[in-house]
């Protein structure tokens, strides 16, 4: 078959069906019953020599005694992943405390029958009790000996002891030493193929400097090699992410000569000194890019002749079967004969998570170890049917597999085996003795504080309980189990997908699906965008218009590409003032008959407009580039983001409905910067919440919303419910705002905006109407001594520079700890340097335009006057034409020297101390901004004293802080960056609905004054009211059934962490925090006493004033609790300037509006009027974390569910 045909299979089996795949793979291992029990009686036969003839190797039984089913195994693997790369004793001691102190390492005591892995769970106990601070007995005696000692023992017992744990994993920290350690395997008959650790490369600097590293390696091994016979020499394995810092699809122009050149010099090398030369296979979206550079060096006429050009495949991807015909044709192509190493695959939970993230069809790897072993097997019968062309190496520390290649293998010298230095020793040995095969040892060589991935790796490979390692040290696990067939075992296991593996689509339960994902590093699916998108490149392709009845048009507008602004996308007939009022009566007109229609039929709206969405994807992809100057994954995500609210609405809206009513006529005023995901967002809310929608989008994007309308249109919305009035501000928006029959506010921009819509609300709209509003942010991320900088670089450049830095949720102030500044820096700015800043048409760009003149005018003097002071760190050069501001880094003391946002690509960076953690934080909450928040760490503790002490609305642990997921890290902030409740979250839908009102009149009372306020406002801080979990039962107990209805409504929310749904990988949780200072102001007793109950639920302190308050709130006051009650008439004027987070008032309407007039006159934050009885949830903050769990190397559980 010829190449580009084989190619074809390859790509067209990137998201097989599983069962498919293991079926064919089935018959292509062609073994008959008979072969089959002989080989797994050959298996076991070969479990009980191994476990009968030595004992096993030191780290296969620390992997039994500590395997990644505890939690001390995996408190290990996060200790030794980090530890060696911490400089500053302060912040390893705090490492070493977080990772063993609190773990119950006395279980492990005795458990194995190795004098070192006994005497290292004592050590650890000995140590965790020691950092645990507990007395009693002899051994409280020693740990106070030990402590008396101090912690620079422990750091230096504990940094051995992981020093030990990397020699088992490691052969030596250079070549030299590598192969003097190795030595005396040498002399038994093995050979080594030696891998040069180091994670893949993020800078050129980088990229150079493992090239360098490869090549004196090469040299070294020169001497060594015996022959022009490759088989019968040492090699070399090299990872091609290490030559490049860019080995991406995105980038495969420049990429690709580059890479070429590099590998063919290394190549070169190799063959001169004799020896063979691996390529590494790595993730699978870069396996089609491998093959390029593949073929392109093999082809070299230079290397003709040479046997040693060899390449990795991996059993677990549904496409080795395919890439080996594709080798064995490669070679037969270029006359050349080739090593193929064939191994299981070593990033199987990176592949799993990768594609529940991107939402794809299926998964690139099998879900089940069994089909990877069927896999494996037909790989190598394939493999032994090549040996013309191909000499097969196979790597495995299974002895089912070990017995199915020698019983597939003709002869005994046409194939070798590998096997990893410290792994399988014993096993190979056998064979190597019965059978007299060959047997390559691939060994780590580099210092210690590089081996931190390969060795966690390792770790989670075989530390799995099913893992052959993990399973042959175990001696209650019977050998035939061990040697089972995994032909028998697919045969009878059902479905070849694993049951315990959501798919991709599903990850969010049966409630709703997934957005589609678009994998644009999968060639046929970015050939299929291409095209699609091609359609709408044309000139002038769009032309929008107000969507609705009300007649009369405004200005028509053109709209340009920001990224080549003599290019016109389309035009615009804008909204005119008059418009407004008459879309508005429209609006209301029609919502009593849509929030009279079931709730089902709205949602299945929204689910159609989704399924519409998906349908259009490359329309909105060519719109959000033309007209937003996203990229082409900024785009992807734009649309994905939009299909996830409409579906999560759809699901979430029946639980809105229970005791509520839509609120009517909602603005909804979204911005450019999300121009189809955010206004799609609010519009869906709005809508399935029984609410009509005057839909106003940013003046910089209409076309785009235009489009939206129209779809939703289509999937059903009726015509009256859905208006589009586009326009600018004070033509549309302020008289939008302004008119008095508008229900609500949906807002995402800027602070000052929103508080002038507030104070419009308060003057002209009912008084209890919605105002929830989206704000910016001065977004922090802290970055200690423990991230593996490679990651944080990589999440940094990300968060600061994407989308041109134009997310509110973007970092702008990164405080790097002053131990890891310089080389942190110096990786930032290499990897700064490989970005690209150019028409984000192209795939290849990482930054593309500013959205408009202002915004280029602005950023551009902002970086001009920073730069004049002094503070440049780095920065890039941007193209001459369009609106483009090249990202920038500037030098801040910290974010006190801030003084407002800068929306675009320019990131602000801050040292600190390691005792300086507490000071930082209060610097951020000091700005009132909180939005967001980045951490970088290994200290567990450390994570939760940030989550506890940050006020920010989302958290990111060891990720980058945008690209929050809907239902997954609900979106918004508090303070200066919004109002809440959470976009995409459970409390959502709520807000668009009201519950019943008191409506009472205030009662007569003296008037109280501000001073009066001031003297009895509770302090939150003190005491810890506020941290209790049992709040509810506390009221509840002294209520003694009084506020029933508001203690059952507090009792319905969940104040503690709440899981939510999202892939594997991934921590996602939300919870409840209070707001601070809550004044309630009744009027009548009944409905005080409900506020101040739920007020008290959610942590706050109360000041509750009211004639009568005292009277009312007696089984409350006196009983320790933050509350304060004053007997009187509440003058609102009086309470202008307390300091106060919440007014709750459901007076009459007249009064209530006084009240609200007065807090929106406040400045700093909006203070919220809550005006029903019951609604729990506004009392409180929402407070979504995520933390990316396999940061420090892999997946534990997922691995476990294999």
């Amino acid at each position: 078959m010829p190449l580009d045909a084989i190619r074809q299979q390859i790509r067209a089996n990137y998201l097989p069906d599983e069962d498919e795949a293991v079926k064919r793979l089935s018959a292509a291992a062609g073994l008959s019953a008979g072969e089959r029990k002989a080989i797994s009686a050959r298996a076991a036969d070969l479990v009980r020599s191994v476990r009968g003839s030595t004992d096993p190797r030191l780290m296969e039984v620390f992997l039994s005694a500590y395997g990644l089913s505890t939690k001390e195994g995996v408190a290990l693997m996060c200790l030794a992943e980090a530890l060696l790369r911490v400089p500053d004793t302060e912040t390893m001691d705090d490492l070493i405390a977080d990772k063993i102190a609190p773990h119950d390492w006395s279980a492990h005591s005795g458990g194995s029958s190795s004098i070192f892995v006994n005497a290292s769970t004592w050590a650890l106990m000995l140590t965790g009790r020691v950092l645990d601070e507990g007395e009693g007995g002899i051994e409280g005696t020693l740990r106070a000996m030990v402590r008396r000692l101090g912690e620079p023992v422990i750091r230096k017992a504990v940094a051995a002891a992981m020093r030990e744990m990397g020699e088992q994993f490691v052969l030596g920290r250079t070549i030299a030493e590598a192969v003097k350690r190795g030595r005396p395997m040498t002399q038994k008959g093995y050979l080594y193929s030696f891998d040069m650790l180091g994670e893949a490369a993020r800078t050129e600097a980088d990229a150079l400097r493992y090239h360098r590293a490869y090549t004196d390696a090469i040299s070294s091994l020169d001497a060594g090699s015996n022959g022009p016979d490759i088989r019968y020499n040492h090699g070399i394995s090299v990872k091609l992410s290490a030559l490049h810092p860019r080995y991406e699809v995105a980038q495969r122009e420049t990429m690709l000569p580059v890479m070429a050149e590099r590998l063919l010099s290394l190549a070169l090398a190799a063959r001169h000194s004799r020896m063979g030369l691996n390529i590494d296979a790595e993730e699978a979206d870069r396996l089609d890019l491998s093959l390029d550079v593949i073929e392109r060096v093999l082809a070299e006429p230079d290397l003709a002749g040479w046997e040693g050009f060899g390449v990795v495949v991996q059993a677990y991807g549904p496409r080795a079967a395919f890439a080996i015909d594709w080798l064995y044709a490669l070679a037969k192509k270029y006359d050349r004969r080739i090593m193929v190493r064939l191994v299981k695959g070593a990033y199987w939970d990176t592949e799993i998570k990768r594609a529940q993230t991107l939402g794809l069809s299926g998964y690139p790897v099998f879900t089940r170890k069994a089909n990877t072993d069927v896999s494996y097997m037909a790989c190598a019968k394939k493999l032994l049917s090549m040996t013309d062309r191909i000499y097969p190496q196979f790597a495995t520390h299974n002895a089912h597999t070990v017995a199915a290649i020698l019983s597939m293998a003709k002869d005994r010298e046409s194939f070798e085996f590998q096997r990893l230095h410290g792994m399988g020793e014993a096993l190979h040995e056998t064979v190597r003795q019965v059978e007299g095969t060959r047997c390559r040892i691939y060994a780590p060589v580099g210092a210690h504080s590089d081996l931190l991935a390969y060795l966690v790796r390792r770790l989670l490979e075989n530390g799995a309980n099913s893992s052959f390692v993990h399973q042959l040290t175990d001696e209650e696990v019977e050998p035939e189990e061990i040697a089972r067939d995994p032909l028998a075992t697919v045969e009878t296991q059902g479905p070849a997908a694993n049951p315990a593996i959501a798919r991709p689509a599903a990850i969010f339960g049966a409630g709703r699906r997934n957005s589609k994902g678009f994998d644009i590093t999968d060639p046929v699916m970015l050939a299929a965008i291409d095209k699609a998108r091609a359609e709408f490149a044309g000139a002038d392709r769009w032309h929008a218009k107000p969507v609705t009845r009300a007649a009369g048009y405004g200005k028509q507008r053109r709209i340009v590409n920001p990224a080549k602004p003599d290019e016109i996308v389309g035009t615009v007939h804008e909204a005119a003032a008059k418009q407004v009022a008459t879309a508005v009566r429209i609006a209301v007109d029609a919502q009593p008959a849509w929030a009279k229609r079931p709730v089902s039929d709205r949602a299945a709206i929204l689910n159609r407009a989704a399924d519409l969405y998906e349908a259009n994807a490359a329309e909105f992809f060519a719109l959000a580039i033309r007209e937003a100057g996203k990229s082409l994954a900024d785009g992807i995500a734009e649309v994905r983001e939009a299909v996830d609210f409409l579906r999560y609405y759809a699901a979430e809206a029946a639980n809105a409905e229970a005791g509520t009513e839509a609120r009517g006529a909602i603005a909804c005023i979204s911005p450019w910067n999300f121009p189809l995901a955010i206004f799609t967002g609010q519009i869906a809310a709005a809508l399935v919440t029984g609410n009509s929608v005057i839909a106003k989008p940013a003046e910089q994007t209409p076309l785009i919303a235009f489009r939206a309308v129209e779809m939703l249109r289509e999937a059903g919305v009726p015509e009256d419910v859905i208006q589009l009035l586009p326009g600018d501000g004070p033509t549309v928006g302020a008289p939008l705002t302004a008119n008095p029959r508008i229900a609500g506010v949906c807002f995402t921009g800027s602070t000052e905006v929103a508080k002038l819509i507030e104070k419009q609300l308060a003057d002209t709209a009912a008084p209890d109407a919605m105002l929830i509003a989206e704000t910016g942010g001065l977004n922090a991320m802290i970055v200690d001594s423990t991230a593996l900088p490679e990651q944080a670089v990589r999440d940094i450049l990300a968060s600061a520079f994407q989308s041109a830095g134009q997310r509110c949720s973007a970092l702008r102030v990164l405080y790097v700890q002053k131990d890891v500044e310089k080389k942190m820096l110096e990786m930032l700015k290499g990897a700064m340097e490989a970005l690209n800043v150019g028409n984000p048409w192209a795939i290849s760009t990482d930054v593309g335009p500013v959205i408009d003149d202002e915004a280029q005018a602005s950023i551009s003097d902002y970086c001009k006057k920073k730069g004049l002071e002094g503070r440049l760190i780095a920065k890039l050069e941007a193209p001459a034409t369009g609106r483009f501001v090249a990202p920038h880094v500037f030098r801040v003391k910290g974010i006190e020297e801030m003084e407002r946002e800068v929306f675009g690509p320019v990131l602000h960076v801050a040292t600190f101390d390691a005792d300086e953690i507490d000071a930082v934080i209060a610097a951020i909450n000091r700005k009132g901004y909180g939005l967001t928040f980045g951490l970088h760490t290994r200290i567990e503790g450390r994570v939760q004293h940030f989550v506890d002490g940050i006020h920010a609305g989302n958290i990111y642990v060891n990720r980058n802080q945008i690209g929050a997921v809907v239902g997954s890290q609900p979106f918004g902030g508090e303070g200066l960056s919004g109002t809440g409740p959470k976009a995409g979250g459970p409390h959502y839908l709520r807000r668009f609905r009201k519950g019943p009102e008191a409506g009472t009149e205030v009662g007569e009372g003296h008037k109280v004054t501000a001073t009066e306020l001031a003297d009895n406002l509770p302090d939150p801080a003190l005491g810890d009211w506020s941290t209790r979990p049992d709040r509810v039962a506390i009221l509840r107990k002294h209520l003694r059934g009084k506020g029933a209805a508001a203690i059952a409504a507090s009792a319905s929310l969940d104040f503690g962490q709440v899981d939510l749904p999202g892939p594997t990988g991934e921590a996602n949780t939300l919870s409840l925090a209070p707001r601070g200072r809550v004044l309630c102001l009744g009027p009548d007793a009944e409905t005080l006493l409900a506020q101040t109950i739920q007020a008290l639920a959610a942590g706050n302190a109360v000041l509750a004033v009211a004639p009568g308050a005292p009277a009312a709130l007696s089984a409350l006051t006196g009983k320790g609790l933050p509350l304060a009650a004053i007997d009187g008439r509440p003058d609102p004027v009086e309470a202008r300037s307390l300091r106060v987070d919440v007014v709750a008032f459901s007076g009459t309407p007249e009064e209530a509006r006084i009240v609200r007039k007065v807090i929106a006159e406040r400045a700093g934050p909006i203070v919220p009027l809550v005006s029903e009885v019951l609604n729990p949830a506004a009392y409180a903050h929402e407070r979504a974390v995520c933390v990316d769990t396999t940061a420090a190397g892999g997946n534990a559980s997922l691995l476990a569910a294999a």
